[in-house]
């Protein structure tokens, strides 16, 4: 089914009960982590509270009750449609961005505080500029980035100054390290080395996305972004060799693209990066099995140089899998479309929950780690998964995030083994939570010695 045919399931109309059950369920929580950048105490609270299980179970029972076609619910002066079925999130993400644009009034709100010529809040023929652009920065496609090789080396370099760090320290790793490792390995990725100690640069875009978080009832910080963008610019300037920057600097762009305006997403992209590669470690720590086939994998590839590592790929493939790091996936309709014996009215915005289908109980993997589907063809064979989107709106980054977050693993993984320390609740042998909050992951690293 493409974008251009008819959907074949009927939208139902939800009660005003059921609109506040999953106002309350669903959408509210996921605010409440944070939809731009993660909150600490939200996502804490997600999971202490198995959230996104209630939510997905309030989600499959108004299927059941409503049918499959599309939730409509009015909720804030705002029409909405909840997608319910997998074949119809296919269809809407086939039909981005006519009829189903990605850039939400909700969405625009919240990333024009620091990106407003961003693609994703972009239509039209700007769109189609921007999109192409990114796409040909970014390598969309290409598995390996013509830059791995400095790739692969910064991502080493920085592997190695954070299991130095933690050896030197009291010999564990929490999220707070990591993620400083992982900023200073994005900004180099994206900036040169000369941005590698620019925290000053990530704590404006932080900022920035907090407020972003607000989405329509937060105002502009004009003068935090005019700041933010001036520093970025003295990076892009530069065009270090090597770096995201000087791809940017030499590549085509027509008019209206802004080059340095898309900037400001890849380095917000690599945060949702970070927190997928910090939870496959967690996964690796705790499933003695996947993390031998890691190793094996490891064992017979020279890390030193750009490699696919296709298994370790699969392994963060399933964490995002797992705990999507985008939960919700927006589209607005553009015109009126057809659903089964009814239409949708153009401006209705559709939620496209991606926890609801990537752990529908219907999957016999639903509730565990199997890195595998994404090597024996199960995953691209599913509609149900979408852990980078899907269709036209695929995220163009995603080859050459998964090569840096593979990389990361790798690099973890190559002389030490981890500790976790709170093992049970991701054991191999039980159900793994629906919601697995980042911040509060703490591992022990000790140096792996075969055959112990």
């Amino acid at each position: 089914m493409t974008g251009t045919d008819r959907a074949t399931h009927t939208p139902a109309k939800a009660s005003a009960r059921d609109t506040a059950r999953l106002a309350a369920q669903v959408i509210a929580p996921t605010l409440a982590a944070g939809a731009v950048i993660r909150r600490r105490a939200g996502m804490a609270l997600a999971e202490r509270y198995a959230l996104d299980r209630r939510a997905t179970s309030l989600l499959a029972e108004l299927r059941g009750h409503y049918g499959p076609g599309p939730l409509r619910l009015d909720l804030a002066g705002r029409r909405f449609a909840v997608v319910l079925q997998a074949g119809d999130a296919a269809h809407v993400l086939a039909g981005t961005p006519d009829p189903y644009s990605p850039a939400t009034r909700e969405k625009r709100a919240s990333l024009e505080q620091f990106q407003p010529h961003g693609v994703l809040i972009s239509r039209g023929a700007e769109r189609d500029d921007r999109r192409a652009f990114n796409e040909a920065v970014l390598e969309y496609g290409h598995q390996l980035h013509s830059l791995a090789p400095r790739m692969v080396r910064t991502v080493r370099e920085e592997a190695g100054k954070l299991l130095g760090a933690t050896t030197a320290g009291d010999g564990e790793i929490g999220w707070t390290a990591f993620r400083t490792a992982w900023d200073r390995t994005a900004r180099r990725i994206v900036l040169g080395d000369t941005g590698r100690d620019d925290t000053g640069l990530t704590a404006m875009l932080g900022r920035l996305r907090s407020t972003a978080n607000w989405s329509t009832a937060a105002p502009r910080r004009a003068t935090l972004r005019d700041r933010f963008e001036r520093r970025l610019r003295t990076h892009l300037d530069r065009a270090e060799p090597g770096s995201l920057a000087a791809a940017l600097a030499a590549t085509p762009a027509s008019p209206g693209t802004d080059p340095p305006g898309q900037v400001p997403h890849w380095l917000f992209a690599f945060d949702g990066a970070g927190i997928a590669a910090f939870r496959t470690l967690a996964l690796l720590s705790t499933h003695a099995a996947q993390e031998t086939q890691v190793r094996n994998e490891l064992a017979v590839t020279d890390l030193t140089e750009p490699h696919l590592l296709p298994y370790t790929r699969a392994c963060v493939l399933e964490s995002v899998r797992l705990w999507p790091t985008t939960p919700f996936l927006l589209r607005e309709s553009v015109r009126e479309t057809a659903w089964g014996e009814d239409t949708l009215p153009a401006g209705t915005e559709f939620l496209i929950y991606a926890p609801l289908f990537h752990r529908d109980e219907s999957l016999p993997y639903s509730d565990r780690f199997t890195p595998e589907i994404w090597l024996d063809g199960t995953a691209q064979d599913t509609e149900a998964l979408m852990p980078f989107s899907a269709g036209p709106g695929e995220c163009p980054g995603q080859d050459l995030v998964l090569l840096v977050t593979s990389t990361m693993v790798a690099a973890l993984l190559e002389r030490h083994t981890y500790l976790p320390e709170r093992p049970g609740r991701l054991r191999p042998d039980r159900p793994l939570p629906r919601t697995l909050d980042h911040f509060g992951l703490r591992f022990a690293a000790l140096p792996f010695r075969p055959g112990r």
